[in-house]
């Protein structure tokens, strides 16, 4: 199969290689589209220390499934599907106690972090476990169905915080979470959804995609959330993961309220420990998804949350090293694009 390999950091391949190999568990999916992930792009240049090369990235696709392993009955051959990027045991005490994202096992589908290499969708084919597949609703598309992962993940990150229900919510970073998130926040209740971010073109989209306020991140930022909300935000979700970042979420947020903590560009950060305990605020950290992909797809589908407008463009897979260049030196505003194999356009 062809498929794109990161061979080494900021350096990619596109060449044939081996098909992949399914146990009796799997099912081979021929991928139809995947997209690029923030993660992916950080991952390339070798920042996040969970791409080691060579390894075939991507994690956020749908196809139809190519082949069963022989223990596999309920999925055949054709089933338009995508599937979660969390590998789980299924064995484990929090698999056990409903909470697969904390697996002890956890493998995620395109990522390479030393302890376990798990190749990706940027490729003609995948082999993916049969219990982390799910179906996609007639009326969804691939090129749709490719951001049920970032989807799910949003609304993990918004069901995080308790009681959001007619409340005020402050989302820090517009990029293509934060737009997803403030979809969900809308979707979940919020009544009031104020975007931060430092990219205009980003916060018009905001707007678009039902953000109530847009405000331009400076030294002012603080201040005018508070005029906004008469003392501070209820709710705010951090979808950046800095320190600069952080601390303005925590200054932007009112006394007893809360925070989910979605972004982790830095694996640490500065933490204004005094105003957190003064302020009496509660901090969620939220890790990916966990069982939020049925109501990822269906709010999808039924244009509750709205993915198209994010799609940038659809390129082969064969020019994905181009795609990826682009969005790494933000030669041109993109939000999302997708790969497909050359054989699928």
């Amino acid at each position: 199969m062809k498929a794109l390999t990161l061979e080494s950091y900021n350096n990619f391949s596109y060449n044939d290689v081996p098909d992949p190999i399914y146990g009796d568990d799997d099912v081979l999916i021929r991928v139809n589209s995947c997209g690029i992930c923030g993660s992916d792009i950080h991952g390339m240049d070798g920042s996040s220390g969970r791409r080691i090369p060579p390894i075939i990235m991507g994690h956020e696709a749908s196809g139809t499934i190519e082949s069963v392993g022989k223990n596999v009955h309920s999925w055949k051959l054709g089933d338009r599907v995508t599937f979660d990027s969390t590998i789980y045991c299924g064995k484990c005490d929090y698999c056990n106690n409903g909470q697969v994202n904390l697996c002890e096992n956890r493998r995620v589908i395109g990522v390479s972090p030393g302890s376990y290499k798990q190749n990706g969708a940027f490729a003609e084919l995948v082999s993916i476990p049969a219990r982390i597949l799910y179906k996609l609703p007639e009326s969804l598309s691939f090129e749709e169905a490719a951001f049920v992962e970032p989807v799910s993940i949003a609304l993990h990150g918004v069901k995080r915080i308790p009681n959001l229900k007619s409340k005020t919510a402050v989302v820090i970073g517009a990029g293509m979470i934060g737009l997803l998130v403030i979809q969900a926040l809308k979707f979940h209740g919020a009544s009031r959804v104020i975007a931060v971010d430092l990219d205009e073109a980003k916060l018009l989209k905001a707007k678009e995609l039902g953000a109530d306020e847009a405000l331009l991140s400076n030294e002012e930022t603080v201040t005018k959330i508070h005029q906004l909300t008469n003392g501070g935000a209820e709710v705010t979700i951090e979808v950046v993961g800095m320190s600069a970042t952080l601390n303005l979420a925590i200054q932007c947020t009112s006394k007893g309220g809360s925070i989910s903590l979605i972004g982790n560009i830095e694996p640490k950060t500065e933490f204004p420990l005094q105003l957190v305990v003064t302020q009496e605020l509660t901090l969620y950290g939220s890790c990916s998804s966990n069982g939020e992909y049925e109501e990822a797809l269906n709010l999808i589908a039924n244009g509750k949350i709205r993915v198209r407008e994010l799609i940038t463009c659809i390129a082969p897979l064969s020019s994905g090293a181009e795609m990826f260049s682009k969005l790494y030196n933000s030669e041109e505003e993109m939000f999302k694009v997708i790969l497909r194999p050359d054989n699928e356009l």
